[in-house]
C-alpha cells in the first residue's frame, strides 16, 4: 500500500518531519496496491516525509596540513609544509552533526570548500559519511586570502541558496583564528553561536536548543532559524565512513564555482585584505633538563661541575 503526500514550504525555513508551521501536510489517504506474486510493498510514509520536509544545512569545511606533517619555514614568510593534508578537526565534527540532524529530522547537507583542486578529496571524505552534495570554490587565481576574505567569497556562495542551519567548525588547525564563522554570519545577517557542544532541533518551535561553552561553564540557549554554529570539541564522535559510502562518494559529481562567478575580481581581494602575515618563525626548541640526585652535598658538587664542564658560567 502506498499514500498521496503533499508537503509545501511556506518561505524560508526548516520542515522536519512532524507538521508546523511552515510546513503544510494534507490528510493521509491510504490506498492499497496489487499484490505481485504473492509479494507487496509498504510505502514507509515517514521516510518520504524526510525526503520532502527537513533542516536544509550548509557546512564549509577546510582542508588543513596533518597534525604530524613537517613544516619548515622559509625565508620571505614561506611555509614549507609536507604533502600530508587531512579534513580541518572541528570541520569534520560540524560534517558529523549535520548528518545526524539530517537522520533524525530529514533535510540536505551541502558541503563547502574554498580551496584548490586538491581540496576535493575532503569533501569526497563529507560526502563519504553522509553529506548529499559538496561545493568547491576555486582559488587559483586568489594571491592571497585571510579570513575576512574568505567569509566574503563563502557568503557570495550561499546568499542565494536557500538553508536554516550553517556550521562551521571553531577554528582551522593551521591558524586558528577562529574568524571566518563570526565574519560569515555577520555577513549573512544571521545569528552566530560558538564553541556549541550540543544541539537539539525543536521543529514545532523552529528553533534549536543549543549548548556552548563558556569560561567556567556552559550556557543554555535557544535560538530561532536561520543561524550559525561554530563547532567544538565534545559535540560528537565523528563516524567513520563504510566502504560503500566511500564508492559512492568518488562517483559522485563536485559542483566548482569560480571566484569570477561569483562577481569578486581576483586582483580587488588583495584591496580588501584586512590581516597581513609581518613574520614567521619556528619556535625554539626547549633545553634538555637534567635532574641531580644524591645527598644535598652530593648535589651541590654536581652542579658546580656542570655550571664548569657545560654551562661554563664558572
Amino acid at each position: 500500500m502506498y499514500q498521496n503526500i503533499w508537503c509545501q514550504r511556506n518561505g524560508h525555513g526548516i520542515c522536519p518531519s512532524k507538521a508546523f508551521p511552515g510546513c503544510e501536510i494534507s490528510p493521509l489517504r491510504w490506498r492499497y496496491s496489487r499484490s505481485v506474486k504473492g509479494l507487496s510493498r509498504t510505502f514507509d510514509f515517514r521516510k518520504a516525509l524526510k525526503r520532502r520536509c527537513g533542516v536544509d544545512i550548509l557546512v564549509c569545511i577546510k582542508r588543513v596540513p596533518d597534525s604530524e606533517a613537517q613544516i619548515e619555514v622559509k625565508e620571505g614568510n614561506v611555509l614549507k609544509i609536507e604533502e600530508r593534508y587531512t579534513i580541518n578537526f572541528f570541520d569534520n565534527l560540524a560534517v558529523e552533526e549535520a548528518i545526524r540532524i539530517k537522520e533524525k529530522v530529514g533535510g540536505k547537507v551541502t558541503v563547502f570548500t574554498f580551496g584548490s583542486s586538491s581540496s576535493i578529496e575532503v569533501l569526497r571524505s563529507a560526502l563519504a559519511m553522509g553529506a548529499d552534495e559538496a561545493i568547491l570554490i576555486e582559488d587559483e587565481n586568489v594571491p592571497y586570502k585571510d579570513e575576512f576574505v574568505t567569509a566574503r567569497i563563502l557568503s557570495k556562495a550561499i546568499k542565494d541558496i536557500p538553508f536554516d542551519l550553517i556550521l562551521c567548525g571553531r577554528e582551522a588547525f593551521d591558524t586558528s583564528s577562529g574568524l571566518v564563522g563570526p565574519f560569515l554570519g555577520k555577513m549573512l545577517g544571521i545569528p552566530v553561536i560558538t564553541m556549541v557542544t550540543k544541539v537539539e532541533v525543536k521543529p514545532e518551535e523552529r528553533q534549536l536548543e543549543v549548548e556552548r561553552e563558556i569560561e567556567e561553564g556552559k550556557e543554555l540557549l535557544r535560538v530561532n532559524v536561520p543561524v550559525l554554529l561554530t563547532t567544538q570539541k565534545g559535540l560528537n564522535e565523528p563516524r567513520v565512513p563504510t566502504v560503500m559510502g566511500l564508492l559512492k562518494a568518488m562517483k559522485a559529481p563536485i559542483k566548482r564555482i569560480k571566484v569570477e562567478d561569483l562577481g569578486i575580481k581576483p586582483d580587488s581581494i588583495v584591496e580588501e585584505t584586512k590581516v597581513e602575515i609581518s613574520k614567521l618563525w619556528e619556535e625554539k626548541k626547549k633545553r634538555r633538563i637534567r635532574w641531580i640526585k644524591g645527598t644535598p652535598e652530593e648535589m651541590v658538587k654536581e652542579l658546580i661541575e656542570l655550571l664548569k664542564s657545560e654551562a661554563r658560567v664558572l
